[in-house]
Order: C-alpha cells, then sequence, then structure tokens
C-alpha cells in the first residue's frame, strides 16, 4: 500500500477530511473585479460599488472618454492645455475591459481637469510603437504635450486617482 492510501485510510478512519487541491495563496482574477469600495471624494468612491460587479463593456457609451487617432493626436493630446489621460487598448484585450470603468469614473471625478482619451493599439500601430507601448493596458499622462507617467496593466481607481493628482 503506498503512503497516500495509508494516509487517506488514516484521515477517514479519524473522521478528518483533506482538500486534495488546497485554494491558491495568490490573487484570482475575481478578486480584481470585487475589490473594495473606494476612498476618493465625489464620483469615484460614488461609483466604485457599480463597477465592482465586473461590467466588460465598451468605452462607446458615455461620451467622457474620447477616441483619438494618429490624425487627431497632435491637437487632442500634445496641444492640449490641460493634463491628458491616454488609455491605450484594444477590443480583444480583457485587462483592457476591466479598465474601461475605472477610467471613466476619473473622468467622471475630474471633468474640466482632465482630460481623458482612448487610443485603439490595433487601429493606431505608429503612435504605440513610437511612445514604447508592449503591452496594454497602458496608461499614459501628458502635461503641456510632455509625456509625465506611465502606468502599465490594470490597476485601481485609487491608484489611478492618486497618479492623476500629481499632475493636476
Amino acid at each position: 500500500m503506498s503512503s497516500e492510501t495509508i494516509a487517506a485510510a488514516a484521515s477517514s478512519a479519524l473522521g478528518t477530511r483533506r482538500l486534495r487541491h488546497p485554494p491558491a495563496a495568490t490573487a484570482s482574477f475575481l478578486s480584481f473585479c470585487l475589490r473594495p469600495a473606494a476612498r476618493l471624494p465625489g464620483v469615484v468612491a460614488a461609483s466604485a460599488s457599480a463597477s465592482r460587479r465586473c461590467k466588460a463593456k465598451a468605452h462607446g457609451d458615455g461620451q467622457l472618454v474620447l477616441d483619438v487617432a494618429e490624425s487627431t493626436w497632435d491637437d487632442l493630446v500634445l496641444g492640449s492645455e490641460s493634463p491628458v489621460l491616454v488609455e491605450f487598448w484594444a477590443p480583444w484585450c480583457g485587462p483592457c475591459r476591466l479598465m474601461h470603468p475605472v477610467i471613466e469614473d476619473v473622468a467622471k471625478a475630474y471633468t474640466g481637469r482632465l482630460r481623458c482619451l482612448k487610443l485603439n493599439t490595433d487601429k493606431n500601430r505608429d503612435i504605440a510603437t513610437s511612445y514604447g507601448i508592449r503591452s496594454i493596458p497602458t496608461i499614459l499622462i501628458f502635461k503641456n504635450g510632455e509625456r509625465k507617467e506611465m502606468v502599465i496593466g490594470a490597476v485601481t481607481d485609487t491608484t489611478l486617482a492618486m497618479t492623476v493628482e500629481r499632475f493636476l
């Protein structure tokens, strides 16, 4: 008899139950979706409970986050007087879809002080390449036409808001 069989027989005789596969200690996909409520003032904190439901929706339903393309890049991003947040994303990217509600919350919270834009990297490869975008989602923050900050990967609304606050 093998040692596993002996251990199983002993544990069943003692009335204890042993897990075959112990729970993973690492964060799962759902841990991002079910994050705790934000501790930010205004709209970000109020809408955090709505974003907990892990809605994988497209950007298109709100007008707070606008599309930018190569033809409009200079005017909307480099020529802007206010700070600009640009999300580099693609429609097939799951973490990008998770970031959409977060970006919309930040856009609502900083309306008038921050311009939020999105750039589809599949359609605008030249801009993504020129800024060294190698993974998505990536968020760049511009101020006075210069790149000031880069955030790579899916982050919480509190993390993104703290980053934005430094440039307002």
